[in-house]
């Protein structure tokens, strides 16, 4: 059987959980490619959809505009695309809600939901399939558990870790890294817990979470 040689391409990474053959559960993602530029697009909607040249450029740097005056007081805009809507987060843990105050509430950016029409849009393009390239990332470096408490051991001495600093350490790929901490924050008794500091998040160990870490 001839081998597959078009589709949109994937990359294979490993999860933090194993299988019940003691390895790695797989999770694919699409391999990073071409990125276009707003240009790029704009020039498309001219030369194939019978825009005007600028046009979806001009629409889009409206929309981010009136967007953001219209969702100024917490409202949610429905579009094509998809619905928007701003995200908030806490700037701490609290289990009391009498002791949250307005201070205490930050403004985190923006969900993105999209809609039904844009999701199918996209399903109904691809036509070919899937492509895998390389090898699973992070295969041999997860099958070694030792290896990695130490690497999330070393990562945690200034008292909390972030996905980069953890890539340092376990040689994991970003995306790879971050589902592995985001696993350690999951199920009855997390290790690890979630603190965004700016636009980075933080992982810190939790309290009683075990020995390990020092």
């Amino acid at each position: 059987m001839p081998r597959k040689k078009d589709g949109m391409k994937y990359e294979l990474f490993t999860r933090p959980t194993k299988g019940e053959d003691g390895k790695p559960l797989l999770y694919a993602r699409p391999a990073l490619g071409i990125k276009y530029s707003l240009r790029s697009f704009d020039d498309f909607c001219h030369k194939y959809r019978a825009m005007h040249a600028g046009e979806m450029t001009r629409a889009l740097e409206a929309f981010v505009d009136v967007a953001a005056i219209m969702m100024q007081d917490g409202a949610r805009i429905e579009t094509p695309l998809g619905s928007f809507a701003p995200k908030l987060r806490l700037d701490g843990d609290y289990t009391d809600p009498k002791k949250v105050k307005s201070k205490n509430v930050r403004y985190a950016g923006i969900e993105f939901i999209p809609s039904k029409q844009f999701v199918e849009a996209l399903g109904d393009r691809i036509e070919r399939g899937f492509l895998q390239v390389g090898q699973p990332a992070g295969t041999d470096q997860m099958q070694d558990s030792e290896a990695m408490e130490e690497a999330l051991r070393k990562s945690l001495r200034r008292g909390y870790t972030t996905v980069r600093n953890f890539c340092y350490y376990s040689g994991l790929k970003y995306y790879t890294a971050r589902r592995y901490l985001m696993h350690l924050c999951e199920g009855e008794k997390p290790r690890l817990r979630k603190r965004k500091e700016g636009s980075v998040m933080h992982y810190l160990p939790v309290d009683g979470a075990g020995s390990g870490f020092a």
